[in-house]
């Protein structure tokens, strides 16, 4: 059946596209916003959620959750109970750890970091992306390791195919 076999990739290649998202920020994008002029780091923040909201990051997102449980009813009504299980525990982890985090923490600091009017006073703009950045970074690295345990268990998922 194709289901059985397309989807389970489907859900690897989604769970994997969000978790490669946040680890970019990981180990990249806000270390190169923290070297930054603080200014500039929270002007270029505040570009960067605005435009992040598109229909390329929608699928990886906002369809991770729905594929990979899409993916575990398919294997459990297939009969292949541990597979579903690997997906279905992959899906609670993304859900609760992924997207829930982003958007109980992450959200809120972006929505409030597009209202900031980047001050004059360098103290000022200093301080406010410190908050920022280390809090921000902080939620950022648990989604990416809820994200990051989500590929293990659709890849293990994969592996217990029949």
């Amino acid at each position: 059946m194709i289901s059985t076999r397309f989807f389970p990739l489907l859900s690897l290649l989604f769970t994997a596209a969000i978790f490669g998202f946040f680890y970019a920020w990981v180990c990249s994008t806000m270390w190169g916003l923290d070297a930054a002029d603080p200014a500039v780091a929270i002007q270029a923040m505040q570009a960067m959620n605005a435009s992040v909201r598109n229909a390329v990051f929608f699928p990886a997102f906002f369809l991770t959750p729905v594929v990979l449980a899409l993916t575990s009813g398919l294997l459990f009504r297939a009969h292949q109970r541990g597979a579903a299980a690997c997906f279905g525990l992959a899906a609670g982890v993304y859900l609760v750890g992924g997207f829930g985090m982003t958007v109980l923490f992450n959200v809120p600091m972006n929505q409030a970091l597009a209202a900031v009017v980047v001050p004059q006073a360098t103290d000022t703009v200093h301080d406010i992306w410190q908050d920022y950045s280390g809090n921000w970074q902080f939620w950022n690295q648990i989604r990416t390791v809820a994200s990051g345990l989500a590929v293990l268990l659709a890849g293990a998922g994969l592996l217990r195919l029949r």
